[in-house]
Order: structure tokens, then sequence, then C-alpha cells
């Protein structure tokens, strides 16, 4: 098992429309491909940060839904024009995790 701690920086004042289009439409369309979402957050003393948590079974699982989400013409089309309206994408940081083995996420 593996996670993605995925930290955004929204544009100033966008982040309440990207929690909204998050929910709305991201969420749902990753999941509908297996995608594991974990939970999703705001940072309090930050108004234009977001963080989100992913989690995958294995490296080719990660590879696979990657390429079955991001590579699709849903995605093209009618989200990743979206995400560049709200979020600055040379911003994001994405950071893999494994869990120790007393974790409970194991």
């Amino acid at each position: 098992m593996l996670f993605e701690l995925r930290q955004y920086r929204t544009r100033p004042g966008q982040r309440e429309n990207w929690v909204r289009f998050f929910e709305a439409e991201i969420v749902p369309f990753q999941t509908s491909k297996g995608m594991g979402i974990i939970g999703s957050w705001i940072v309090e003393d930050d108004p234009d940060a977001f963080v989100w948590l992913r989690r995958f079974e294995s490296e080719e699982d990660r590879v696979a839904k990657y390429k079955e989400v991001y590579e699709s013409d849903h995605w093209k089309t009618n989200i990743a024009p979206h995400t560049a309206e709200m979020l600055i994408r040379e911003q994001i940081k994405v950071t893999r995790l494994e869990p120790t083995p007393a974790s409970a996420t194991r």
C-alpha cells in the first residue's frame, strides 16, 4: 500500500471554488475509476492552502489509475481546464508515503 499526500496552492480567493469543484467533480470521477481518496483538508491559517490524501494498493496500481484518469477525454476536456483556473499548478507538491508496520493505515 502507498499513499500520496498532495499539497496545493489555490489562486488567491479561489479556495472555496476549488473545494466545491474538487468535491463535486474530481472526487466522484476519480473514485469511479477506483482511486482511493482518503480525505481532503483546508489549512486553518493559510487561505490558499488545500491538502488531500490518496491511497493505492501498489505502484502498479498507481500507474494504471493515473493512466485511466489523467489520459481520459473526460479529464482533459472537463476537469483539467478548470483546475488551471483555480490552482497554481507550479506549486503542487506530491509526497509519496508508505505506512510503517504498526500504522492503522495498513
